[in-house]
């Protein structure tokens, strides 16, 4: 675990980490040995794929057992994505990572959603404390959802990016995730305004790969799109089958986040 450890840290430095984010064990094979360097889950892809919706409605054991289940079969570094920690408790989500750390996993997503910047660089703090305990170099991924949510009036997004960038990063943090930043001049001034490897989301107007590593994004994610697209697809295809017993592959497309999420509905 070390050595992927430190191999997920480098892999943050110099080039563009792209990682299409998977649900389970298979799905991380799959991107493994199409030569993925790491894997990264999508909280929402692995709730859907148990039948709950994403938003911490996933049972923690369920979290663990996934993970156990996907560094068993990889021979790359695992990162996680544990929302918000399923708590607004900064011990008890010290506690979860933990148990992530003690499955195999050497990188966790941690967001701060609705909830304030302070919060959050209490629970980085609380993790560093216990990744430290471990032994683990552990990678911190802090998600800033300024523009994901829209937390911010539009001409005082980037800057609240970058106030809270300096939050986190003092809190113990990694990486910064800026998703739902897609305009390339507010990428590069990001970029240049903190020492933190820069994550952004696939999105619709997202400058590509070249440019985003010459802007200085360290790190491109699909997020949720690639099981979206997955549940899209299961859909249509079940559906042909059932009303003609015959699979149709044709105009195949994705659903969204919502139509998805709303299938997972209690």
């Amino acid at each position: 675990m070390t050595a992927h450890a430190a191999a997920f840290h480098a892999l943050h430095r110099d080039t563009l980490l792209v990682l299409p984010n998977v649900a389970d064990a298979g799905g991380a094979r799959l991107v493994a040995q199409l030569g993925s360097r790491a894997i990264a889950t999508s909280s929402a892809a692995v709730a859907w794929a148990h039948g709950y919706k994403d938003g911490n409605q996933l049972p923690q054991p369920l979290l663990i057992s996934t993970v156990q289940s996907i560094v068993r079969g990889v021979n790359v570094p695992v990162s996680v994505d544990i929302e918000g920690g399923y708590s607004d408790e900064p011990e008890q989500v010290a506690h979860l990572v933990k148990a992530v750390i003690d499955a195999g996993a050497v990188g966790i997503n941690l967001e701060d959603g609705t909830g304030s910047p302070a919060l959050l660089a209490r629970k980085i703090e609380a993790v560093s404390r216990v990744a430290e305990s471990c032994g683990v170099k552990l990678f911190i991924n802090a998600r800033c959802d300024v523009y994901l949510k829209g937390l911010a009036p539009e001409a005082q997004r980037l800057e609240e990016v970058l106030r809270r960038a300096d939050v986190y990063q003092q809190a113990g943090a990694d990486g910064l995730f800026a998703a739902g930043m897609h305009l390339e001049r507010e990428i590069h001034q990001l970029c240049q305004s903190t020492p933190l490897p820069v994550n952004v989301l696939a999105w619709a107007g997202l400058p590509p790969p070249a440019t985003l590593q010459a802007l200085g994004v360290r790190r491109l994610t699909a997020g949720s799109s690639i099981a979206e697209f997955l549940q899209g697809a299961m859909s249509q295809l079940a559906e042909g089958f059932l009303r003609t017993g015959t699979l149709h592959t044709q105009g195949l497309k994705a659903f969204t986040y919502g139509e998805v999420n709303g299938l997972m509905a209690p």
